[in-house]
């Protein structure tokens, strides 16, 4: 008998009639070969996308971000994942659809036309050794590691704010990286110039609820804190990236801020926000700059829930390893990796409304060992990812 929410405690309760579930989710539904993600969901076999869609499925949000699907020009891959996998119940779950879906262009994968990676040369050919260092983000073609939305609200696409080709060098004080040994920037002034700051993107997403003032969803996917040298240049990029949501949502401090269209300026004073996505940044562990996601925990206008589950506290318990030294509860992780040497399980996977939106329920999706649906989850090598889903219900 396949497993109903109904026996799963780590199935969530329908949100309430006027509150409205956001979540993220990085999939890892990523693949090495540009056409491959969306030439797999065009049959209903994938096992992995079987399971993320089940996952989607049980725990029903309203507005998703998916992180980690590759970007197809066409929307031929988030179509199809739609049609024949959410549209089509997974062992005895409801379907969903999603009648509005957002996706657009991202920086993983886009050669950039400068050497990034310090090894003396710019490397513009797919395929090619050093490709994906020296692009804007790290990625073997254009649009690995995309980034779509869905939504069962209305999303308000000429409103729709994108900040792919904002350059890092336009922040104020922007975190740079130095040569340590000779404290010079690390980057050539020929790589800043072009070097833009978000990885895969920045997206303000309106939504409009039903309430009147649309929801803004801020939807990014900062680069890991690692795969750099002593420079920290990753380390760096991921501070910004994430200090880019907190100016913007903070009056006056984004006026800096540039979008793809050429319009300036943050987010409008007393506009209501969710902030979503796989941050790669845990507040107490984990090779991240110490201040990066605090920068959004501790915002005046932003509210940490702290979403939780049991399963992620039995999962650091059980595998131990890097584990057993965090600081961080484990209750709140949202990703798997690896123990041994570590970095071990982290909190960086976030759904963090502003003040104005309040919140009414939240979770994570991490089934514990003894529920029928710890299938879905399991440990490596994973069913479905290496990242749970995150959800709050917000009133809308």
């Amino acid at each position: 008998m396949p497993a109903s929410g109904a026996v799963s405690p780590s199935v969530p309760q329908p949100p309430g009639a006027h509150e409205v579930r956001f979540a993220t989710f990085n999939t890892a539904l990523e693949r090495p070969e540009q056409g491959a993600l969306a030439e797999e969901l065009a049959t209903p076999d994938s096992e992995q996308a079987r399971n993320v869609a089940e996952i989607i499925q049980h725990v029903r949000p309203d507005v998703l971000l998916v992180n980690e699907f590759d970007y197809d020009e066409e929307g031929a891959g988030p179509r199809r994942f739609q049609d024949n996998y959410l549209s089509v119940g997974q062992n005895g779950a409801e379907p969903i659809e999603y009648p509005y879906v957002y996706t657009a262009p991202v920086n993983t994968g886009v050669a950039s036309g400068v050497d990034l990676n310090g090894d003396g040369e710019s490397v513009t050919e797919p395929g090619a050794p050093g490709y994906a260092e020296d692009a804007f983000g790290y990625g073997l073609f254009p649009g690995q590691y995309g980034m779509v939305v869905y939504s069962r609200y209305p999303i308000l696409t000429s409103q729709v704010r994108t900040f792919q080709n904002f350059r890092w060098s336009d922040m104020p004080d922007a975190m740079l990286p130095t040569d340590p040994g000779t404290g010079e920037p690390y980057y050539s002034e020929e790589a800043l110039e072009v070097l833009r700051l978000s990885s895969k993107s920045h997206w303000d997403l309106p939504i409009d609820t039903g309430r009147g003032r649309p929801v803004h969803l801020l939807a990014s996917h900062p680069t890991p804190p690692a795969f750099d040298g002593p420079e920290k240049r990753n380390v760096a990029r991921n501070h910004d990236e994430i200090r880019f949501w907190a100016d913007y949502v903070r009056p006056r401090a984004g006026s800096y801020v540039y979008d793809d269209a050429g319009v300036r300026g943050g987010l409008a004073p007393g506009s209501r926000f969710v902030i979503a996505g796989d941050l790669n940044a845990d507040p107490n562990d984990g090779d991240g700059h110490p201040e990066a996601v605090a920068q959004l925990l501790e915002h005046r206008d932003v509210v940490d829930v702290r979403p939780s589950s049991q399963g992620g506290r039995g999962a650091a318990g059980r595998q131990d390893g890097a584990n057993g030294g965090h600081e961080g509860a484990p209750e709140l992780d949202s990703a798997d990796f690896a123990d041994d040497p570590g970095p071990g399980n982290l909190r960086v996977d976030y759904v963090l409304p502003s003040r104005s939106l309040p919140a009414r329920g939240s979770g994570v999706f991490w089934p514990t060992v003894d529920d029928p649906l710890f299938r879905l989850t399991g440990d490596y090598p994973f069913p479905s990812s290496d990242h749970r889903l995150v959800w709050v219900d917000v009133v809308r």
